[in-house]
């Protein structure tokens, strides 16, 4: 099957911008004496996904400083699996497995998302959007062996199915999306949300495909949560007393105070861009609101923004898990396709550049010598 026209240009500005990000991360790494290629595989997050999938869960981390006992069952299993099945067929190391999967993971998502782009507005925006996506200060995850690329992979095809209200497909990745991260249920969120939107607004059939889809979707999710659950000897709350010995918990009324409270305003640059990123994504937000997108694309965007915000965790990480809500992107990349037509004028070109160039450097600091994890 063919794919949309443009795409292999997209996809090819997405290859170079991270290829690029790529470098910069082992030259600076390189620099710092460390073995070639520590921070793309083997640091922060990436270590405990590489422990698990060669030695499966169980394992605890005491912190000496607040008592509290962090376990690997914080992480959800999809990517770990994924890392010994790829491990194992071609015989290559965890963090190499961790790599091909983060960076395949990374150019389906791209795919994914200029497919959605390109169905609700055109290649222009698409390609826009893909670009963004790729030039994001956060951007640089999708180099390093995480789960994002392929949480973003897994949503963005289930959104598209939503889009082609293929619920059978939808239901299926919104699964593998909840399998991959904690914040993998805004896939099967929105699933279900445009489900409902269908039979009730419009009066839609209730098909067996579309029941089921939206039936299966939660259950990636749920299957892990109450897994955890079973293993802590607290069903449905065991889960979240494992987040919160990683100082990751639901906080509605104080989240927000609490991110800016324990934000160091000094000597570090990671703390004020993250609050400028969660900032914009709430601005954009507003404007996707106000741009009436799709009610599938709304969800899972303010899903995952309410998430961010509404849970305490550490502030480096926030726009981490922004990065997979790319429809905040959509209006911006609209409002790009509109100022590049007839065609980029000499500073918008310099502008585009010189802002991708501080991005990628910012993200190849923030991987390697920011000190917290990206």
């Amino acid at each position: 099957m063919e794919g949309p026209p443009g795409v292999l240009r997209a996809l090819a500005v997405f290859a170079a911008v991270r290829l690029v990000g790529v470098a910069l991360v082992l030259v600076v790494d390189a620099c710092a004496g460390r073995p070639f290629g520590k921070s793309l595989a083997h640091a922060w997050d990436s270590v405990w996904y590489l422990h698990i999938a060669e030695h499966g869960y169980g394992t605890t981390l005491r912190i000496s400083s607040s008592g509290a006992v962090q376990t690997d069952w914080a992480f959800f299993p999809l990517y770990p699996a994924l890392i010994r099945a790829v491990s194992g067929l071609l015989h290559v190391s965890g963090g190499q497995a961790g790599l091909l999967i983060a960076w395949g993971s990374a150019v389906l998502a791209a795919y994914g998302i200029y497919a959605i782009g390109h169905h609700l507005y055109g290649g222009t925006v698409a390609t826009a959007l893909v670009a963004l996506w790729a030039v994001l200060p956060q951007s640089v995850v999708l180099t390093l062996a995480y789960t994002e690329p392929l949480f973003t992979a897994c949503a963005a095809w289930s959104l598209y199915a939503v889009l082609q209200r293929r619920w059978l497909a939808a239901g299926s990745l919104a699964l593998l999306a909840g399998l991959a991260r904690p914040n993998g249920i805004a896939a099967a969120v929105a699933v279900a949300a445009t489900a409902v939107h269908e039979v009730v607004r419009r009066r839609a059939r209730v098909s067996p495909a579309l029941l089921t889809g939206t039936l299966i979707g939660p259950l990636g999710w749920a299957g892990y949560v109450l897994w955890v659950g079973t293993r802590t000897g607290d069903l449905f709350h065991g889960y979240l007393h494992v987040q919160s010995a990683w100082d990751s918990r639901l906080d509605l009324a104080a989240g927000p105070l609490r991110f800016l409270e324990s934000m160091p305003w000094q000597g570090t640059v990671t703390y004020p861009v993250a609050m400028i990123v969660v900032v914009a994504g709430i601005l954009s937000f507003c404007l996707l609101c106000l741009d009436r997108a799709p009610l599938p694309l709304v969800v899972f965007a303010g899903v995952l923004l309410l998430l961010v915000v509404a849970v305490s965790g550490p502030s480096s990480c926030k726009p981490r898990f922004l990065l997979p809500a790319f429809p905040l992107l959509i209006p911006p990349a609209r409002a790009l396709a509109r100022g590049w037509r007839p065609g980029p004028s000499s500073r918008a070109r310099l502008l585009c550049g010189g802002l991708t160039t501080v991005f990628l450097l910012y993200g190849a600091y923030l991987a390697t010598l920011a000190g917290q994890a990206p």
